[in-house]
């Protein structure tokens, strides 16, 4: 079974988090977005919007885990931030407006990406989905975080800034 190691942000560890559980019935309507001609695996400018993906454009745009199944392989060009979520789910409908005002924010800094869990059941198994809101932040270089549960606008940005972008040194 394909399954990628993931850190913990030790920074949000003590926070409490609201999530989801289970499996929802509703169909949503993936939506891959536009690749650029110079760079086909980054997204084409985003106009500071959320982007959602499909297993497909996941493998094309994030990490192949079909072709690097033990091996973490960002394929994207800036550091990104993938919002697993699924359209009955109550906290991920409070996650969703942040992710929006976020992406606008760090335009051109951080790509917010967004992955119906119900939709893309491989891709939520690959990652080991048990609860949603479930967040992958992903710096531009090392391995991505998971982090269960809905958290405040601030929680967010605060992981943006240290760990995402990585302005804040560990020692």
């Amino acid at each position: 079974m394909k399954k990628l190691g993931i850190l913990t942000v030790s920074a949000i560890m003590g926070l409490l988090s609201i999530s989801c559980e289970g499996n929802a019935t509703e169909k949503g309507k993936p939506v891959v977005k536009e690749t650029t001609e110079a760079n086909p695996q980054a997204p084409a400018n985003t106009g500071g919007k959320v982007i959602v993906l499909d297993e497909a454009a996941f493998k094309k745009q994030v990490w192949d885990y079909d072709a690097n199944p033990q091996a973490w392989v960002y394929q994207g060009e800036l550091p990104a931030v993938i919002d697993f979520y699924a359209d009955w789910c109550g906290p991920c409908k409070r996650v969703a407006p942040i992710m929006e005002k976020l992406a606008k924010e760090y335009e051109g800094k951080i790509v917010i990406y967004k992955v119906n869990t119900d939709n893309n059941k491989e891709l939520s198994s690959v990652f080991g989905i048990r609860s949603i809101p479930s967040i992958l932040f992903i710096p531009k270089e090392g391995q991505p975080a998971m982090q269960a549960g809905a958290m405040q606008e601030e929680q967010y940005r605060q992981i943006f800034e240290d760990f995402v972008l990585g302005k804040k040194k560990t020692e």
